[in-house]
């Protein structure tokens, strides 16, 4: 899938990932507790929250901690109500940025992101304004390791309804329409694939090179502070970025 650089993102933030597990946790307690507001806390029937366990558990988020989680917000529903909302604005270099926003303050949360595209040179759009330049997809990320066979892997995604499979960076990626993303995931896990990501994503259609290295430090400021803000749960973008050195 050209122009995708959303696994690369991932694998350059995962050491800032795992000495800040807590607040991934946190994160994905709220987006379980909107599943649960919209669909009921039973996961048998409710496919939202089976994504969003399917995500907990990539994570790594301890068993314990997901059901804690779902009872939680099968309780206190009523005192805390979360919603998720989507944000759309240009960094600088006319690189598109898409936000997915899970908060309980809306005025809060669009103050903070507005200061956050602001501050580093960037602006945020209305909706629509960038979204048309990405594709709405289920990803399922699974390591190559010897005990998974590319051919067979891909025979079963393909077999399950997946779209396309390719290799990428000591991965395989398989890409599914959005509506068809739980079938597809649930059915490999049924056969024993093992997933080291799992959610839908917004891949871009086209990337943006940033060559201006002024430009390009606003871009990589703004993009680090929406991966500190409690209230975005994950962040989309076109822009071509330099690959961070591997951490030991």
């Amino acid at each position: 899938m050209a122009g995708h650089s959303k696994w690369a993102n991932i694998k350059h933030k995962k050491g800032k990932a795992d000495t800040e597990r807590g607040k991934i946790f946190t994160k994905i307690g709220r987006e379980l507790a909107i599943a649960v507001k919209e669909g009921g806390s039973d996961p048998t029937v409710n496919g939202k929250l089976r994504d969003v366990i399917a995500k907990a558990k990539a994570n790594n988020m301890p068993n314990d901690n997901i059901q804690r989680s779902i009872k939680k917000a099968a309780g206190e529903l009523g005192s805390v109500t979360y919603e998720e909302i989507i944000y759309e604005g240009y960094a600088p270099g006319g690189v598109a940025v898409i936000c997915e926003i899970v908060t309980d303050n809306r005025n809060r949360t669009a103050s903070e992101v507005r200061h956050i595209f602001d501050k580093n040179g960037g602006s945020l759009g209305t909706t629509g304004s960038v979204s048309y330049m990405f594709d709405y997809k289920g990803v399922l990320i699974v390591e190559q390791t010897d005990d998974v066979d590319e051919e067979q892997l891909m025979m079963q995604a393909l077999e399950a309804g997946a779209e396309d499979m390719s290799s990428l960076d000591g991965t395989f990626e398989i890409i599914t329409a959005s509506n068809d993303f739980s079938a597809v995931r649930e059915a490999l896990e049924n056969q024993g694939v093992q997933f080291l990501s799992a959610a839908r994503d917004w891949l871009p259609q086209n990337t943006v090179a940033v060559t201006d290295a002024e430009q390009l430090e606003k871009v990589q400021k703004l993009l680090e502070m929406l991966d500190d803000n409690d209230d975005v749960m994950e962040y989309y973008h076109n822009a071509e970025l330099p690959e961070e050195p591997e951490e030991e």
